[in-house]
């Protein structure tokens, strides 16, 4: 199978960030990357993500043709297809190179999945043997991990890594994935911030399993201390839990979403 010419590929990339007067840290601001991942195309040690292309052929004035291609190709001189061919080929080396990026990375998001878990057991072990969960063991305290547990499950596991292209041509606030559904007014999910809302939303999982249970405990027990059991410290306390759910959840992908949107 024909690869992409890593060499060609940071050759170029070098020269027509030159022509911009970019350096590599401009560069990778514009894309959202690290400069870092700017300096190992530049050096054909690794090549960018496909959702990059558009977006970098843009900034630096060149047709995707073009960059995937390593040179400029004047308009009387026309690509044929044979010479189209491979770089289509190339493109799918590219994907399968990625997959292989994802599955590393659904890995370690899959360890601190399991590792929060386990953390979540021993903190319930432990309070329940200090007799701290009394009459909560199954209602308020239970909703935020019961979420995370979920929504964590699904955006380590299953999530899909990357949106279809029709989200990168239009303005799109709403997603659709199986069983799953978001619907964010203000955010478009595009490929530049999803990657970025996939890692918050996997942030936020393993921090509520983590440690919800200890954080809900020490503001219950702060609570208590001036306010009498009843029904005002069981709303504060329902009010923190909804805060926990909603805030966790919506929040982040609010920030993220439009700082990389």
């Amino acid at each position: 199978m024909y690869e992409l010419d890593k060499e060609k590929f940071g050759t170029f990339l070098v020269q027509l960030r030159k022509e911009k007067g970019l350096t590599q840290k401009e560069l990778a601001e514009k894309l959202y990357v690290s400069d870092k991942a700017v300096s190992k195309w530049e050096r054909c040690l690794s090549l960018p993500d496909i959702a990059l292309l558009q977006p970098m052929a843009e900034y630096l004035g060149v047709t995707v043709t073009e960059l995937l291609s390593g040179r400029r190709i004047p308009e009387d001189q026309p690509l044929t297809v044979a010479e189209v061919e491979p770089l289509v080929t190339g493109r799918l080396v590219m994907t399968e190179q990625e997959r292989e990026e994802q599955r590393e990375r659904r890995r370690r998001w899959g360890i601190r999945l399991l590792l929060s878990v386990l953390a979540c057991a021993a903190e319930v072990k432990l309070l329940w043997g200090s007799g701290w969960l009394g009459d909560d063991w199954a209602v308020v305290p239970w909703m935020p991990p019961a979420m995370a547990l979920g929504f964590g499950t699904y955006f380590v596991l299953f999530s899909r890594e990357k949106l279809p292209a029709f989200y990168d041509q239009n303005q799109i606030n709403f997603i659709s994935d199986g069983a799953f559904r978001m619907n964010m007014p203000g955010v478009y999910f595009n490929n530049r911030n999803w990657p970025h809302i996939l890692n918050a939303m996997r942030a936020w999982a393993c921090a509520t399993l983590a440690g919800w249970m200890p954080l809900y405990y020490l503001v219950r027990w702060i609570l208590s201390l001036v306010l009498p059991e009843g029904q005002v410290l069981a709303m504060l306390l329902l009010f923190f839990c909804l805060f926990g759910i909603l805030g966790g959840l919506f929040l982040p992908v609010v920030l993220v979403g439009r700082k990389y949107g």
